[in-house]
């Protein structure tokens, strides 16, 4: 048994955060049927999925079903409508207003189903003064304040690809949201409309860095903080090979073990130091750390209590076996494809497990199959089609 089996979800999603939230739900044994448009509209979001060759890889579409339907047309809303009377959790991520439109929101859906938890994840959320504004990752990290703080001293932030706005604030948080809403309705009986807006979910992420401002009053200054690259002791070195060696010593013991270990017990006492002292270190370590390896400095160090990593390339992560112990690069069989490499899952449950039980699927590839479940005949798939509400 895994922890979300018998909760269905249908998931109108196609951009980053809502794919990855609904991975999550899968993963951990939710019934997914991604509910595309036809090729030619803007429902549809070209990708691993549009070749049977390809959908293997895609795994932000694993263990979810596909059915195309034409929300324009009122023969592909009645069908939604049939699917979302016995849904669970539904989860879109178009524009505020985009949903009423088509007639598939939340106050029209929970007419039909009081228990839905219906779930709108968007760059600014339904209301204030940028709802409607478009955007991406990038602005939202801009305006939730992480953008500001990532970067080296001189230069300009450095953008951190799209992991913090789309996966961590918007995917992620969908899902803790979706999740503690199936435990409301457990006491309530009844589902819950989910506000899920990045910015927000960035604006979360940095409490910590929020809460100190307003205690000191004082500006974090980009790649001048403890955590962005203001310390030598917490900071990543190239090493001989060209490759990087992250260094995580804040702690006091640690810091002396690292000193202890390159042979420069004369720099413990100034762990604090700033100024010319601090650049001196800066300068020192990096020299040291120039004259090996990246894997010789991990294997040497690592025998000395300190925290260090490889900074990896996405090549090398199947051959890390800490990763491969944890499950987190696996292979799955593939019926013509031979095994397939995929992230494994990272909620590790000891009773009971996620799985990945299906490979992404196809464009439309279960669009038969669900309506034949919904009691449509050969003939009424026909005319459905001929009238291209279905695809």
């Amino acid at each position: 048994m895994m922890p979300l089996q018998g909760i269905k979800v249908l998931d109108l999603t196609r951009l980053a955060p809502g794919p990855f939230c609904t991975m999550i739900l899968g993963d951990l044994g939710a019934e997914v049927i991604k509910i595309e448009g036809p090729p030619s509209g803007r429902l549809t979001q070209p990708g691993l999925t549009d070749k049977e060759e390809t959908a293997p890889y895609a795994a932000l579409d694993r263990n979810k079903k596909s059915l195309v339907l034409n929300l324009k047309l009122d023969e592909a809303q009645q069908i939604f409508y049939q699917l979302a009377k016995t849904a669970d959790v539904i989860v879109e991520g178009f524009r505020p207003g985009v949903v009423k439109r088509l007639g598939i929101d939340y106050e029209k859906t929970k007419k039909v189903n009081s228990r839905i938890i219906y779930c709108s994840i968007t760059g600014y959320g339904q209301d204030g003064p940028y709802y409607d504004l478009p955007g991406h990752d990038l602005n939202y990290i801009s305006f939730g304040g992480v953008l500001g703080i990532i970067g080296t001293r001189e230069g300009d932030p450095i953008i951190p690809s799209n992991l913090v706005g789309d996966y961590a604030a918007g995917g992620m948080n969908a899902a803790i949201g979706i999740l503690a809403a199936v435990i409301a309705r457990e006491s309530t009986g009844k589902g819950q409309y989910l506000d899920i807006a990045m910015t927000d979910g960035v604006i979360s992420l940095m409490t910590r860095n929020i809460s100190e401002y307003y205690a000191s009053g004082k500006l974090p200054q980009r790649g001048n903080e403890r955590l962005t690259g203001g310390l030598p002791f917490y900071n990543v070195y190239q090493t001989s090979d060209g490759k990087c060696l992250s260094i995580g010593c804040l702690e006091p013991w640690f810091y002396e073990n690292l000193c202890r270990a390159l042979g420069r017990e004369d720099l413990i006492p100034y762990q604090n130091t700033t100024g010319e002292k601090r650049t001196e270190i800066f300068s020192i370590f990096k020299a040291i750390f120039s004259t090996k390896t990246r894997d010789e400095w991990f294997d040497f160090l690592r025998q000395h209590d300190i925290p260090v990593g490889k900074v990896y390339e996405l090549d090398e992560l199947a051959g890390d076996t800490q990763l491969t112990n944890r499950n987190m690069i696996v292979e799955i069989p593939h019926p013509s494809l031979g095994r397939i490499k995929q992230v494994g899952i990272s909620i590790k449950l000891s009773q009971t497990p996620g799985q990945i039980r299906s490979f992404a699927p196809v464009h439309g590839q279960h669009t038969e199959e669900i309506l034949t479940g919904l009691g449509y005949n050969t003939r009424s798939i026909e005319q459905l089609r001929e009238k291209e509400a279905i695809v």
